[in-house]
């Protein structure tokens, strides 16, 4: 029985590794839960990993909490699918994404192959910095924070709201607005004046 180690980097953050030994009779799920416990995230979220090339292009999926969709189309499943049935390359690389709700994106890469020992595996063997934290958890879903379900609630990001220099402008906007007005009501009414001099001065 051999022990694999894997290379885990963000895509996005290329500087945040994580290298893990499991053994090779060791399930998808157990790298899953292994990849989570070094970096703090909650493992029980709908994730995939997927065979890939050198390019990173996504082959065959082996999924945790599939939907539906995936189930009925066969999907591998992580608690059953063996590490070793998916290596066909010593420098093996699978694509990962973590959460499809709120995904991250992961390269996994194998970059050694060790031999078996008396060690507890999976272990994480090299950690280089600090995963990114995910403050979407933090602020939640209102409706499920309040169990309100009212149809005619609205988000936040969906009302504008004018900021100090908008309200002044419309503001300004109003009062020149009803400046004309009353230079036209004063004008209308010399205009009206005058015609009642002239016709004063005929009839003289």
């Amino acid at each position: 029985m051999a022990i694999y180690r894997f290379r885990v980097s963000f895509e996005d953050y290329d500087d945040i590794i994580r290298e893990i030994d499991i053994k090779s009779s060791q399930t998808f799920k157990d790298l899953h839960d292994a990849i989570h416990k070094s970096i703090g995230y909650d493992p029980e979220k709908s994730s995939s990993f997927y065979a890939s090339n050198d390019q990173w292009i996504k082959n065959e999926e082996i999924a945790y909490l599939p939907n539906q969709r995936k189930i009925d189309r066969g999907v591998a499943l992580m608690e059953s699918s063996k590490l070793s049935a998916f290596i066909d390359d010593p420098h093996q690389k699978f694509y990962y994404v973590y959460n499809f709700d709120r995904p991250f994106d992961f390269h996994i890469q194998l970059v050694k192959i060790l031999e078996n020992d008396t060690k507890e595996y999976p272990v994480v063997v090299k950690s280089i910095g600090e995963a990114p934290k995910i403050f979407s958890n933090i602020l939640g879903n209102p409706n499920e924070v309040t169990g309100d379900e009212d149809e005619d609630y609205v988000e936040d990001d969906d009302i504008l709201i004018a900021d100090e220099d908008e309200l002044n402008s419309l503001n300004a906007r109003e009062d020149d607005e009803e400046e004309e007005d009353e230079e036209s009501d004063e004008f209308s009414d010399e205009f009206s004046d005058n015609e009642n001099y002239e016709s004063n001065d005929y009839d003289d």
